[in-house]
């Protein structure tokens, strides 16, 4: 797992080669210039954005949360569509070897989401936790990448082991709503020496497509008591 030194030195010489030699967008293969860390200007404003956290507890990602956990919030940055162009980000980030693509991703969320007062009274962020398996393979874990960022921009710190993940029995993908609810329902577990109660807590992830995993998460968040839940994501595949 990358240390912070490490990440420090890997976004230094990220920065020097993109200086040198310019970087293709993720999303239109075009040339980037030096000032466009994630995607190229006109891929930036045609990013297909949610505007969630404008209106973050009556919107259609929130609706999935309502009457299973203590929702206060819930936004995501973009509509996912699998395939689409923009997919081509989140596809980086988790397969393509790119931790740095979530970092951005996040810092860019929260410096576009601040204005809307998304991130008042928050205590902590919470990313969403891999399997130890799953996070050897990959080298990172996604949503700590985007937390990362989130945190940066925010100062609102990231608890690391709150919540553990137990299993991991199947991809998500191709499983209809009830069948990824099942698939994650005891997926994780709290870790009780941690003292959560009366907080406000983030969950953050890359995507919300059911809820199912952040339900999961949630409903073992509410074992401490008295917690509050907000929820942020990259993308949100909407219907």
């Amino acid at each position: 797992m990358p240390t912070n030194t490490n990440r420090k030195m890997i976004s230094f010489w990220s920065r020097l080669l993109n200086l040198i030699s310019p970087q293709a967008c993720p999303v239109c293969g075009g040339r980037m210039t030096v000032g466009e860390a994630l995607v190229c200007g006109k891929c930036n404003l045609q990013l297909p954005r949610t505007g969630y956290s404008g209106n973050a507890y009556r919107n259609e990602m929130a609706k999935l949360f309502w009457l299973q956990i203590p929702i206060e919030r819930a936004a995501a940055w973009f509509f996912y569509e699998a395939h689409s162009p923009v997919s081509r980000l989140l596809y980086r980030l988790k397969y393509a070897n790119h931790p740095e693509t979530g970092e951005e991703m996040g810092r860019m969320m929260a410096q576009e989401m601040q204005a809307d007062g998304f991130f008042d009274g928050i205590d902590a962020i919470i990313p969403v936790p891999l399997t130890r398996k799953r996070q050897r393979e990959r080298g990172y874990n996604q949503s700590m990448e985007i937390a990362r960022g989130v945190s940066g921009i925010t100062g609102i710190p990231i608890l690391k082991q709150v919540l553990v993940r137990t299993s991991f029995a199947e991809s998500q993908t191709r499983k209809d709503r009830r069948g990824r609810h099942d698939n994650v329902e005891s997926a994780f577990r709290l870790n009780k020496n941690i003292a959560l109660q009366g907080k406000h807590l983030l969950i953050i992830d890359d995507v919300v497509t059911t809820g199912a995993t952040i339900t999961a998460c949630g409903k073992q968040l509410m074992k401490a008591g008295e917690v509050k839940i907000s929820v942020l994501t990259a993308g949100f595949a909407k219907g």
